[in-house]
């Protein structure tokens, strides 16, 4: 029960923040940011969630913190963390029979290599670790489209990450639109893809 109001205040913690997504920076601002996933943490503690997930869980949580803060050192710090969350959410996976096919991985992947066009030539000196980190978010969303249906909850977290992150890549390298319409629809399919993958991960 307890677990379930913990996810539940985590949830409610992102909405409070969802109004800031583009305020000031400030420490305020980041702990705000933090918070819903240190939630999600304390859910996995008390509820025995795999050690792999509760990894990526604080590598998220570590991520969210950077990206809060301001200049290009910190986007890249966030960057690094995330990439270890879902090389901790790849574990987790693998852990549960993944069966690999060719369409679903293969879209996943061509999606990933579709970034060489519509992203890459707009990045500046991130080019490269925006490369590296592609292919790790490809490689979690490959292993999440194989895992079995009966974890379609995880597979659609996997998804909303995705696309959470392609919004990223929208708003401050392709075209810029760092609106708060753009800046909360990433905030909010990105809690949606924690909270998913959390539920679905956690066994």
């Amino acid at each position: 029960m307890f677990v379930y109001l913990l996810i539940w205040a985590s949830i409610g913690l992102a909405l409070i923040y969802l109004p800031r997504v583009n305020a000031p920076y400030s420490y305020s601002r980041s702990f705000n940011k933090t918070l819903p996933v240190v939630g999600l943490i304390l859910a996995g503690v008390l509820s025995d969630a795999p050690i792999w997930l509760l990894a990526a869980l604080t590598c998220s949580a570590l991520g969210d913190w950077a990206l809060s803060r301001s200049g290009d050192k910190s986007f890249l710090l966030g960057m690094i963390a995330f990439a270890m969350a879902h090389i901790g959410y790849i574990f987790v996976m693998l852990t549960l029979a993944p069966v690999f096919s060719v369409l679903p991985v293969g879209i996943v992947l061509l999606l990933g290599l579709s970034t060489e066009l519509w992203l890459h030539p707009y990045t500046d000196r991130l080019q490269f670790p925006i490369r590296i980190y592609v292919i790790i978010i490809g490689a979690m969303g490959a292993v999440a489209v194989s895992l079995p249906s009966t974890y379609g909850i995880a597979i659609l977290g996997a998804g909303f990450f995705l696309l959470s992150d392609s919004l990223i890549a929208i708003e401050k390298f392709r075209f810029k639109l760092e609106t708060f319409i753009m800046s909360g629809l990433i905030w909010i399919t990105y809690v949606i893809a924690q909270v998913l993958l959390f539920y679905g991960l956690r066994g």
